[in-house]
């Protein structure tokens, strides 16, 4: 099998893969087993053919003989070498396909040539992805934010039902009295309660839509919408490319704010930055946070002085050049070690690492120090 059925003349016969191997074989040729000779891409075995109904016997195979983390490689790399996104509008093709970010953000790059009958089938299949993100993310995005903005409005004068006793019997232990087996309390420390009609904290997610950054289009979203959801903050979310969206109002529901995405295009990322300057009011509790590779199409010296504004003014920007699993990605080392020098530190993040880092944003934490320790990746 590690040779394939192109080795078979080689081998003449001496070695044969039959039954579950064949198949295994055969599904893996279909996609791998391509070269460029002639005209386009030809199939030395088999291929997956033009047909819908091909593809679909594909897709149901892989998902037999390999566990659902390689199916959703396999599923990627077909739409990369074999152009199999047009064939991704045929409804029976969007069931039998395995759903996750990588599909998520072909739909979406699709969303204008969807075909009516295949529209609702597409927003089922993001629907399982988001909730399949909600029910990994949402529960340790809550405990940091929420944890972190606890911190920030510890009290000593608290009323009795806000009292943090633990926190109380640790900073009175030196009043303890071995006679009466007590602890003397001359000093309280609780919480505040949280203000129902003001966030204490406001956080801006400003999310480059150009193709590069799909997954991290994908987990943005889903993320920001779960932050919406707490009052004690405040969560605007902007999409932009050569133009700038604001998908604030959609946040309720993350899967009408992930079609309301487009995907491709050029990037001006001044220009998205301007627009989310203008929605700070009170610099020294935002977290303004840019979701760019920063390959920059418009004014870069202006973007510069733009985000040099913001750190002088107090606001914690942080810049992520991918928020995704995707590994390493690709962007302006220049300009990314430009924003760490201004203060804004630069690196990629992991979804699940998101809660953390912006925890320790709203802690008002060095965020680049904490990125390092984290053996995140930096700008060289």
């Amino acid at each position: 099998m590690v040779l394939g059925a192109p080795a078979a003349p080689v081998l003449d016969g001496r070695i044969s893969l039959s039954g579950p191997d064949g198949e295994i074989d055969a599904a893996l040729g279909a996609l791998y087993d391509a070269d460029a000779a002639g005209e386009g891409r030809r199939r030395r075995s088999g291929g997956l053919g033009a047909s819908a109904p091909s593809v679909a016997r594909w897709l149901g195979d892989i998902r037999t003989y390999f566990p659902t983390s390689v199916v959703r490689v396999l599923q990627r790399d077909a739409v990369a070498r074999l152009g199999l996104g047009q064939l991704l509008l045929e409804p029976e093709l969007l069931a039998a396909a395995e759903p996750d970010v990588h599909l998520v953000g072909t739909l979406l790059s699709l969303r204008s040539a969807l075909p009516e009958r295949t529209r609702e089938t597409a927003r089922a299949v993001v629907r399982r992805v988001v909730e399949d993100i909600e029910r990994r993310l949402e529960q340790s995005l809550r405990s940091a934010v929420l944890g972190a903005v606890d911190r920030t409005s510890r009290t000593r004068t608290p009323r009795l039902p806000d009292v943090d006793w633990d926190r109380t019997i640790l900073a009175n232990l030196r009043n303890y009295q071995p006679e009466q087996r007590t602890v003397i309390v001359d000093r309280l420390i609780g919480h505040t309660r949280a203000r129902r009609t003001a966030a204490l904290r406001d956080v801006i997610l400003l999310i480059d839509q150009s193709g590069s950054m799909a997954s991290s289009v994908v987990y943005a979203g889903v993320l920001g919408a779960s932050l919406a959801t707490l009052r004690a903050v405040s969560t605007r979310l902007i999409v932009f490319d050569t133009s700038v969206v604001d998908l604030t109002e959609q946040l309720d529901d993350p899967v009408d704010l992930l079609f309301g995405v487009r995907l491709g295009g050029g990037t001006d990322i001044d220009r998205a930055v301007g627009y989310g300057a203008s929605l700070v009011t009170r610099p020294t509790d935002t977290v303004f946070v840019l979701i760019s590779d920063l390959i920059e199409g418009g004014d870069q010296s202006s973007l510069v002085a733009r985000l040099r504004a913001l750190v002088e003014a107090g606001v914690c920007v942080v810049v992520l050049l991918a928020l995704s699993d995707d590994g390493t990605p690709a962007y302006d080392h220049r300009l990314a070690a430009t924003c760490a020098e201004l203060g804004a530190p630069a690196f990629a993040c992991t979804p699940d690492r998101f809660p953390e880092l912006l925890a320790t944003a709203l802690r008002r934490d060095d965020v680049g120090r904490w990125a390092s320790v984290q053996g995140l990746v930096r700008p060289a």
